[in-house]
């Protein structure tokens, strides 16, 4: 799975409904970029499907445990920059055990399946290709039930503690800090400069604690960061939310 979300439906790279969408998330990249019914997925079906229709049945987990009342969107029609959910959009609740079973769905390819954060405005669905680029798709095959992998809920309220948000700071000495997130094993931390022609020493940091003393300095520029927090079975807990960038004053 690979994250990204996306605030009013614009595509913001981290790693999201129908027509009310507010705020999307890719979670999961997939190398297929269709599941369809002869998909490795095993499932035990809960509910036979209605002659000439199918089902769409899986389960959502948060740090590898089952979520009760999540919001399943079947989507027709996902553009996940533009526009979200379109066309006819089917939904399912998930049960105590975090299984969900979207029924009587008409057979066709569609386009996107959308599981909402909790009680937020936000999505996160399945994305395939190199860097989750486009949407997994779906087909649902006439007295079938297809059987999708668990979608692993993750939040954005990771705290960033230093630097903050418009700090301007010196390269040298510098040490990331953010707070510690609960039940997380472990840290990465990514560093994106502003100016493409930078190339940055820091994507995808792994970190045992809540600080990290930079160890490569970093030009004179303005740059973008990010947490990230991971159970001990690699699950995503979380990322750091909102658009931090601090200024390095001093870098050559």
């Amino acid at each position: 799975m690979t994250a990204i979300w996306l605030p009013a439906c614009k595509a913001v790279n981290r790693p999201q409904s129908a027509t009310d969408t507010t705020n999307t998330a890719t979670t999961t990249t997939q190398s297929d970029a269709t599941v369809t019914t002869s998909s490795t997925v095993a499932g035990v079906e809960k509910i036979k499907p209605a002659p000439g229709t199918g089902n769409v049945q899986g389960k959502v987990l948060y740090n590898g445990r089952p979520v009760e009342n999540v919001e399943v969107k079947l989507c027709e029609q996902f553009n996940q920059y533009f526009g979200g959910c379109n066309g006819k959009t089917y939904t399912a609740r998930t049960d105590k055990d975090g299984e969900y079973v979207i029924t009587n769905v008409p057979p066709k390819v569609y386009e996107g399946l959308l599981a909402r954060v909790f009680d937020t405005n936000s999505y996160i669905f399945a994305a395939a290709g190199i860097g989750g680029l486009s949407s997994t798709k779906y087909e649902v095959a006439a007295d079938k039930t297809l059987f999708v992998a668990p979608t692993n809920l993750f939040k954005d309220d990771l705290k960033l503690l230093n630097p903050k948000a418009g700090a301007k700071v010196s390269t040298h000495n510098l040490e990331l800090k953010w707070a510690d997130y609960p039940e997380a094993a472990y840290y990465k931390f990514s560093i994106y400069p502003e100016d493409v022609s930078v190339t940055s020493p820091y994507i995808n940091e792994r970190v045992e604690g809540t600080t990290f003393a930079l160890d490569k300095p970093l030009p004179k520029g303005t740059y973008r960061w990010q947490v990230e927090a991971y159970n001990g079975a690699d699950q995503k807990l979380a990322e750091s939310g909102g658009d931090i960038k601090f200024t390095i004053t001093d870098g050559t």
